[in-house]
């Protein structure tokens, strides 16, 4: 039969109807008045011309839930997704998902549910009945809806799953978010768990130790020098909870002598040698948590900008305080802006706060209220240690002597499939993450001998987390949204137990500071990363056992700095920090300092704009001060034939000459010295290391080429692939040049001049789950976000973040939001979500 192209088009349009209401119908409605059950008292909702919600309440449970059934009416389905992935039931959404199956045994491993089931009861009443009046506004909203009056994006998962009834939410359900975000933003995990596979590649500590080399001179810390301690007065709440938590997981016994380190650590990492494919493995299934919806990722070139300056350097006299965390990106964005106010603020209603907060929590996580203000970062605290275990049948070896494996069973409903069952067993480290797939449980194959040689073995590997204790960071958030002053603040900040952040703050009084939080493990010993938690431990010698955590009192913290200047930018915290050996490298938070520098040169004072003009700047310090004079000055290649050929790349690295050192987006040169950078990476490293291992292009790339530069004849630079050759830097620069040509040429057209770093550099925000490549077109279509092109780098300021080492340049970090808070006039504060 054939279809006329009137028929066609009648059927297009069809198609179309049917979307648009299908579409339109579970939209909200933002006007008019609603009667809901459970709330007894009138609660008014404003929405401005973006549609963020101002909430006004006479009283705080009325408030929260507001706030609850605002938040179900805008993203319900991204909390139900959310819940889903912190519960392990993923499979049980999306049916038959290998990734999602994997995402699921990770978080039943860790337990995150679990956890926060086991945080509610240690917190506070009030944080508890906020928590309820919460999860009864978003039932409130769920009250006889259906799944199409929800969401779109449920009509379309309903094509391919039976769709269960949606569950009530509970108070748990937004705890374990908490730990989500926790693990998400868990520190060093990945760079431990990188040293490994490296040494697994190569079989060379000091080449490894190149690929993690220590902060650079010169770059800025947060805080100068490492201050003193600063007692807090801590109120017996917060005394009982250590006492209730005690100390993380994978600590020594109340007894304080400790067995002597066993060795120097290089037996274990001949544990690795050899089953690299296996520890890339779990690392896939790690990451699969965040592939899986979880959308703040981790890795080499995730990072956060914020900063604060005091009134004295200011056109208005009070503090301007900056913060644009940068995140992997998602559609709806993983911010959630809200403001929560009281009628008339109260000891029995003390809510005045306004910011951004997480689709599924109550509160605000960063903004301000009518006092203070905070903005947060990444502190990259090391809370995570892989353990190496010698475990046979159901038992483990600690000091020579046997112990029994804790195990449990765990159920994962698939829909649409049969349940998946498997056991979790665990150490007193930690679970057993090589257990969560077949092939990780060779992640370890050696046993130091007593005269130090290696005997081939079997290890398991365990991991150790100190956000896998139960604590109270729900109070801290809830603490915050009220807190008048510095003490308040910092009293607070106390509760926080994970993720280790940076706070900077800054108060309508003129006061500006900074306070580091959450737990941190303490180590001792002397064997390879045995004090410092840089390399696999050996979990069968309690010496590598953790000795407590870092009291409260010692985390960095600076109130009112002489220079009036404090720069969280996820660089190191003080020259002589213990808190980690892994931090970003400074370069973004040292081109902050120099824009301050600049913008306050003769008594200049800044202002709102100037902060905005700092979070968008683009300038690649890396790039001006060390790479471009490399590629300006790199000889012609020795693998070019004819002075043509030559001629073809030097058209492109003129370009070089004239650049201003800026990623913008419509920039031919910044095209070109990123494809260079980029191929200099992998044809330097992807010889010798895979994706995942090898530098990815962020701050430690930049710092491991730094030193490599200097090195003409590093054995990084030969390339491996050709054993009767041995290459230098220049060759390996210059032919880094000839290939950016060739590829740019191929990808962009044979002008150099009608290149755009933007044409490279692109990013389209997913919806997770229905919005990822294997989704139909028109599920992507439909929750998917335009395609955009972006400017920057990991590098900049102004953040785009991309893996060099895959050979694309797709955007996989940005800045997820920006704020500038004014004290001096709280309602000029800027935001952009």
């Amino acid at each position: 039969m054939t279809i006329g192209a009137g028929a066609v088009l009648a059927i297009v349009a069809i198609l179309l109807i049917a979307s648009l209401v299908t579409v339109r119908r579970p939209l909200p409605g933002y006007s008019g008045s609603v009667s809901v059950p459970g709330l007894s008292n009138e609660v008014t909702v404003i929405r401005d011309a973006q549609g963020v919600p101002q909430i006004y309440a006479d009283d705080p449970t009325s408030l929260f839930y507001a706030q609850g059934y605002v938040q179900a009416q805008d993203r319900f389905f991204e909390m139900d997704v959310r819940r889903h992935i912190t519960a392990g039931q993923l499979s049980e959404l999306v049916g038959p998902n290998p990734t999602a199956l994997a995402s699921d045994k990770v978080v039943r491993m860790l337990d995150w549910r679990g956890v926060a089931e086991k945080e509610l009861p240690l917190l506070s009443g009030e944080t508890r009945n906020y928590l309820q009046a919460f999860s009864d506004g978003v039932n409130g909203y769920l009250r006889d809806r259906s799944h199409s009056e929800l969401s779109v994006s449920y009509v379309l998962l309903g094509t391919t799953v039976d769709l269960d009834q949606v569950e009530q939410w509970t108070p748990v359900d937004s705890l374990a978010w908490l730990k989500a975000m926790a693990w998400d933003l868990k520190g060093n995990y990945n760079q431990e768990l990188g040293r490994a596979r490296a040494y697994a590649a190569v079989g060379n500590i000091a080449m490894v130790n190149e690929l993690y080399p220590p902060y650079p001179v010169g770059n800025p810390t947060i805080l100068s020098a490492d201050p003193q301690p600063q007692p807090l007065t801590q109120n017996s709440s917060v005394a009982a909870v250590r006492s209730a938590t005690g100390s993380p997981a994978g600590s020594a016994s109340d007894s304080t002598e400790q067995a002597a380190a066993s060795g120097p650590g290089e037996e274990v990492l001949g544990a690795l040698a050899g089953h690299e494919d296996d520890l890339a493995a779990l690392q896939e299934a790690l990451d699969a948590v965040g592939g899986s919806g979880n959308p703040m990722g981790v890795g080499e070139s995730v990072g956060s900008n914020s900063w604060v300056v005091s009134g004295e350097l200011t056109e208005s006299g009070k503090p301007l305080l900056a913060n644009d965390p940068h995140l992997a990106p998602s559609m709806p964005s993983i911010w959630y802006q809200t403001g929560l106010h009281c009628r008339k603020v109260s000891d029995s209603c003390p809510f005045d706060v306004a910011g951004f907060s997480f689709a599924g929590l109550p509160g605000i996580v960063i903004g301000h209220n009518a006092k203070i203000a905070w903005g947060m970062t990444n502190l990259t605290v090391d809370a995570t240690d892989l353990y190496l275990e010698k475990v046979t049948d159901d038992s483990y070896v600690v000091d020579g002597v046997s112990k029994p494996l804790t195990t449990r069973t765990e159920t994962i409903r698939v829909a649409g499939a049969a349940d998946e069952k498997f056991t979790v067993r665990s150490t007193e480290h930690g679970p057993l993450l090589s257990d969560v797939l077949d092939s990780v449980s060779a992640a370890g194959a050696v046993q130091p001998n007593q005269d130090g040689t290696p005997v081939r073995g079997e290890f398991a590997v365990s991991l150790a987390w100190a956000g896998s204790q139960p604590g109270r960071t729900m109070d801290a958030l809830l603490e915050l949204n009220q807190a008048g002053d510095w003490t308040q603040f910092r009293q607070a900040l106390s509760l926080v137990s994970a993720p280790g952040q940076s706070f900077v703050y800054a108060d309508t009084q003129g006061h500006i500071g900074y306070q580091a939080v959450g737990r941190v493990p303490t180590r001792a010993g002397s064997g390879l990363g045995q004090a410092d938690g840089t390399w696999p431990r050996q979990g069968w010698d309690s010496s590598w056992n953790w000795t407590g955590e870092v009291p409260f009192a010692s985390m960095p913290a600076e109130f009112d700095p002489a220079d009036g200047v404090i720069v969280a930018a996820n660089q190191k915290v003080t020259p002589d920090s213990s808190l980690s050996q892994d931090w970003d490298y400074g370069y973004r938070a040292k081109r902050i300092h120099t824009l301050l520098e600049e913008k306050t040169a003769n008594g200049r004072k800044l202002t709102s704009a100037d902060m905005t003009d700092i979070q968008t700047d683009v300038y690649d310090t890396f790039a001006a001060e060390v790479l471009v004079p490399v590629l300006r000055s790199a000889p012609p290649s020795d693998v070019q034939a004819t002075s043509s050929q030559r001629a073809f790349t030097a058209e492109a690295v003129r370009m070089l000459w004239n650049w201003d050192d800026r990623l913008t987006a419509d920039s031919p040169a910044a095209a070109f010295y990123q494809a260079a950078w980029s191929n200099l990476i992998r044809r330097t490293f992807s010889d010798q290391l895979s994706v995942g291992v090898a530098p990815d292009g962020g701050a430690r790339t930049a710092q491991i080429m730094r030193g490599l530069l200097q090195q003409p004849n590093s054995p990084w630079w030969d390339d491996a692939s050709t054993p009767t050759i041995v290459e230098n830097r220049d060759q390996i620069v210059a032919q880094a040049l000839v290939d950016a040509r060739l590829e740019l040429t191929a990808k962009l057209g044979k002008d150099p001049e009608s290149w755009r770093w933007g044409d490279l550099h692109v990013l389209t925000p997913e919806q997770q789950p229905l919005g990822a490549a294997e989704s139909p077109a028109l599920a992507r279509w439909l929750v998917n976000g335009d395609t955009l092109k972006l400017p920057g780098s990991s590098m900049t300021v102004d953040v785009g973040s991309w893996d060099a080492a895959t050979g694309t340049y797709s955007v996989t970090n940005i800045a997820s939001m920006r704020m500038v808070v004014d004290l001096a006039d709280l309602d000029a504060s800027s935001w952009v979500d």
